[in-house]
Parts: C-alpha cells; sequence; structure tokens
C-alpha cells in the first residue's frame, strides 16, 4: 500500500479517537491527545517513534496522574476514585502480603497512577514509591499481581572547596550539602584536628563519592580525598584499601584511623568540656566534671566509639540511662543521660565500632538534652578529647608502589581544585 496513504489512515485514526476521547472526557487534555498523535506518527525516516516507557509500561496511550499519599489516606480510598472495584481491592490487599504490606503506606509519598483515558478513568496500574531507591507496581488487570522494584542506584564523583566562616558543618550545609558530608569528613581527620577549634579563614577541598537516583542524590558513598588548611597548615587524607576495608593515610602512609572513633556523635557542639573544677547546673556547686558534654537534639543516635563489651546497660539516679563498655584490658568508656538505651544493649553483649548504643536524652541530673562521654585508661578517667592512641596499621610495603600511584593522582586533584571567592 502507498506510504501517504498508510500516514492519512493514521491521521484519521488518530483525529477520531482525540475526538472521542475529548467528548467522553473532558479533563482529558491537549497534551496528552497531542502526545498521542505525535507517537502515532512515523519519523522522517518512516519509523514509528519510540514509545515512552514508564516503570516498564508503554504509557504513550494512558494518562499518567502523579500525586501524594494524603494523610490518613489508605490504598482503597485512592483506588475507588479510579474505578477499581472493592473486591479487586480486597484481592490486591491479600496478593500483596508478600510483597509489600498495604497498610505501611506513608503520607506525603509519591503515588503514579497510569488510566486508560476512557470517561471512568479506569486505572491500569498504580505504582507506590515507598523510597528513593525503590517502588511497588500493583497490576489492576483481570491477573491483580504486585511487584518491587530496585531503582538503579548509580555513584558519582563530585568536587567540593569552601572556605570557614563559622564553622565547617555551616559551610558545608551553605554549600547545599547534607550534614552526613560533615559527620564523615570529621572522621576521617578528627584525630588530627580539632574540628570545634576551626578558624575562621581556614579552608578545605573534599573528592567525595554521591549516590544518585534518577538524577537526584539520595546519599554519599567514600570520601576519596581531603585538604584541610588550619591555621596556615595543610592537612591531606587519601582513602587507600590494602584489604582491610575503607582506611585512611597521609602523605607518607601512615593511617588516620585510631582504635577508637573521636567521637560517639555525629558532628554536634560540645556544651562542656572535662574540668577539674566546674559548676554542677543542677546541684549548683562546685565539683569535678570528667566527662565531655556533648549538645544534640533529643533521639540522637549515640555510637559505641570502638569495638568492647557492655559491662553495665541500665538506668541510675544520677547518670540517668547509660551504657558501659569495656572495649579491653586499658581503655573503656561510658555514656550517660540517654533518652532510652538501644533495643538488644545489654550487659554482655559484644558490639562494634559505630554501632548505635542508645539515644540523647536528658534523663538523671541533667538539664537539658546532651550526652555525657566518659573515657577511663587503666582504670583512670581522662579526658577522650586529649587521649593519644595508637594509629592503626601504615600502609604495607607490599601495597606502598600502589599507593603511591594513588595518592599522586588525588593529591594531583586535590591540588587543581579551585577556592570560591572569598566572602567580603
Amino acid at each position: 500500500m502507498n506510504k501517504k496513504y498508510i500516514i492519512g489512515g493514521i491521521l484519521v485514526f488518530a483525529a477520531a479517537a482525540s475526538y472521542l476521547l475529548w467528548n467522553s472526557n473532558p479533563e482529558y487534555d491537549n497534551q496528552h491527545i497531542e502526545a498521542a498523535v505525535e507517537n502515532s506518527l512515523p519519523d522522517s525516516s518512516g519509523h514509528r517513534a519510540q514509545p515512552t516507557v514508564l516503570f516498564g509500561f508503554e504509557v504513550d496511550s494512558l494518562v499518567v496522574i502523579e500525586d501524594r499519599i494524603k494523610r490518613n489516606q489508605n490504598l482503597s480510598e485512592i483506588l475507588v476514585n479510579y474505578n477499581i472495584s472493592h473486591r479487586k481491592i480486597h484481592e490486591l490487599a491479600i496478593n500483596s502480603k508478600p510483597v509489600f504490606d498495604v497498610r505501611k503506606i506513608v503520607s506525603n509519598r509519591k503515588y503514579t497512577m497510569l488510566c486508560y483515558p476512557d470517561s471512568l478513568k479506569t486505572a491500569k496500574a498504580m505504582i507506590y514509591e515507598p523510597s528513593p531507591t525503590e517502588y511497588i507496581v500493583f497490576n489492576l488487570e483481570d491477573s491483580i499481581t504486585v511487584e518491587k522494584v530496585a531503582k538503579e542506584i548509580i555513584t558519582v564523583e563530585r568536587e567540593l572547596a569552601g572556605i570557614i566562616e563559622r564553622s565547617l558543618a555551616v559551610t558545608i550545609a551553605d554549600l547545599g550539602e547534607n550534614p552526613q558530608l560533615t559527620n564523615d569528613f570529621v572522621d576521617v581527620l578528627a584525630w588530627q584536628i580539632d574540628f570545634f577549634r576551626l578558624q575562621k579563614g581556614d579552608r578545605f577541598k573534599v573528592i567525595f563519592e554521591e549516590k544518585q537516583v534518577d538524577g537526584e542524590p539520595i546519599g554519599y558513598g567514600k570520601i576519596k580525598g581531603i585538604y584541610l588548611e588550619h591555621f596556615g597548615n595543610p592537612y591531606y587524607a587519601y582513602y587507600f584499601d590494602q584489604g582491610n576495608g575503607i582506611d585512611y593515610f597521609d602523605e607518607e602512609g601512615n593511617s588516620l584511623r585510631k582504635a577508637f572513633l573521636k567521637y560517639p556523635l555525629d558532628f554536634t557542639r560540645i556544651s562542656s568540656r572535662y574540668s577539674g573544677n566546674r559548676f554542677h547546673p543542677v546541684q549548683k556547686r562546685w565539683k569535678a566534671h570528667r566527662g565531655t558534654d556533648f549538645a544534640a537534639p533529643k533521639g540522637t543516635p549515640i555510637r559505641s566509639v570502638g569495638d568492647g563489651i557492655v559491662t553495665e546497660a541500665r538506668y541510675g539516679v544520677n547518670n540517668g540511662n547509660f551504657v558501659k563498655i569495656k572495649h579491653n584490658a586499658t581503655y573503656t568508656t561510658q555514656y550517660l543521660h540517654m533518652s532510652k538505651i538501644a533495643s538488644g544493649i545489654r550487659t554482655g553483649v559484644k558490639v562494634t565500632q559505630g554501632q548505635t548504643i542508645g539515644y540523647v536524652g536528658s534523663t538523671g541530673l541533667a538539664t537539658g538534652n546532651h550526652l555525657c562521654y566518659r573515657f577511663w585508661k587503666n582504670g583512670v578517667q581522662i579526658d577522650a578529647l586529649k587521649v593519644k592512641l595508637p594509629p592503626s596499621e601504615p600502609v604495607h610495603e607490599q601495597n606502598r608502589e600502589r599507593f603511591d600511584q594513588v595518592r599522586d593522582a588525588l593529591k594531583l586533584q586535590l591540588d587543581g581544585i579551585q577556592f570560591p571567592s572569598p566572602i567580603i
């Protein structure tokens, strides 16, 4: 058949379909109709345009409606508006149990309805997105099916540079990044730098990985390299894995990690330091303060600074909810005034470095939400922020050549990152 008759027939069909749809459903707008016609036409080579695919469905002939779950709204309330019977909704709830409990639909989460272009907007499928990394497909055809699909997560490398005006956390936030990047940054250099004493004008550069879904950031991967200029002195940190997982080294290949994390919370604010004589805000008298207080919102996770065995996890009149951990024959740590102790944390339990053991609160003798962190060496309480710990293993000799190559490449990249213009 002649090509021009085929094209003419398609145009007539598309126009007739558009007329019928418009008259049967006034809400079916011109944008949908034009898209349907455009995708029905062959291109200059005579081939039909590629179909638009969304969540695995070809949607050129469907109406796509995006919305968010309203407060106290359930699946049934949504589906009845799209010509889905109560029998089908019940069947869907039963069939979905092995994949997703429909009772756990959360308000403000996004969902998408794929509907036929009829007057009732009958739904072909519903897609619910419980998190940025996955979605649930409710297929509403004759054979009800439910499927959980993981979205593709890609990792991209990014660079960031800043000049500190108030604090590292504020500067990184002002540059549009999540506080988690500050926490990860601090953990790398925590034993070399007192981040609570950074000065205005200190500068930094960082190379890091960002996790993305559909082009949107969802979190961070590892930090690959850091440059920090503090009081005019340069500090470099390089990521290198020599078979034991994530570790960071200086330019000489010495480990920047220690047996313990420097801080028991993600980077926060010190409200009271270790002191031999401090005015107690509750008891209203001068006495020694054998700990370091970190101010943080109620419920902030508290982490064990190192591997160890829990020796106490209970409530005390003065200490409130607290956990005490023996790390080895030399070191013990204690965490006071928790709002609650984490599930599973009890005497005799083994914990690992970075594990959540409780949550910030104000139980016991406390005037506000904070963590009092205490540190013992050989049975004597000492200032946790001044303790000197042996470093982890340096780069092994057999890995030295490979480390030098990684370090040189990262240093070249860091040195090439430009600082922003200073604020005047």
